[in-house]
């Protein structure tokens, strides 16, 4: 028989139209977790480049913030012979009154003013104990009622510029008494 009967007819149509729905509900299902996916994936990148640029951005906060430091560090180095021979000058000119050892001794404060300004400490370690980190030691001697490591005399003062070492002072350090 070529007839099919009505009913069984209608029957096979519902089925057809019931396996066709599950198969698109299937496919958004399979389309929307796809979706869900790549959502997550562009949260995960997009939050990974946010804490990469906030990275870059502190490091070159601190980048600057060091050149700012130590942008001067050339021009300051260049200065420690000038002060050296500030210094040399109002040892030679001694203890007495003068017009100019006060002019020598009024420029060194203007020019130890406006360096330290600009993060320059100078390093006048007479008194003190031995730092090998911020003095170098020239000769040690024996000296009566000197502790052993104490620096008893300064040839030439350092200088720190913000905290880093420019240059070292030259020191006399005590010995032991008994060497």
């Amino acid at each position: 028989m070529n007839q099919h009967d009505p009913a069984e007819q209608a029957k096979d149509e519902g089925r057809e139209g019931f396996d066709s729905q599950t198969s698109d509900d299937s496919a958004l299902e399979a389309e929307n977790a796809a979706l869900q996916m790549a959502l997550a994936a562009m949260r995960e990148e997009t939050l990974r480049e946010r804490a990469e640029l906030e990275n870059q951005r502190r490091r070159m906060a601190r980048e600057l913030d060091t050149a700012r430091k130590f942008a001067n560090e050339r021009l300051l180095g260049d200065l420690l012979p000038v002060f050296d021979s500030l210094h040399a000058g109002l040892k030679a000119a001694g203890t007495e009154t003068h017009p100019l050892k006060e002019g020598l001794e009024m420029t060194l404060r203007q020019l130890l003013k406006t360096a330290a300004d600009n993060g320059l400490v100078e390093l006048d370690p007479k008194g003190e104990i031995f730092n090998p980190e911020k003095h170098q030691a020239v000769t040690q001697m024996a000296v009566p009622g000197a502790a052993p490591g104490t620096v008893i005399d300064v040839f030439q003062k350092g200088y720190v510029l913000n905290e880093r070492l420019l240059r070292p002072a030259l020191v006399v350090v005590a010995a032991d008494g008994n060497a």
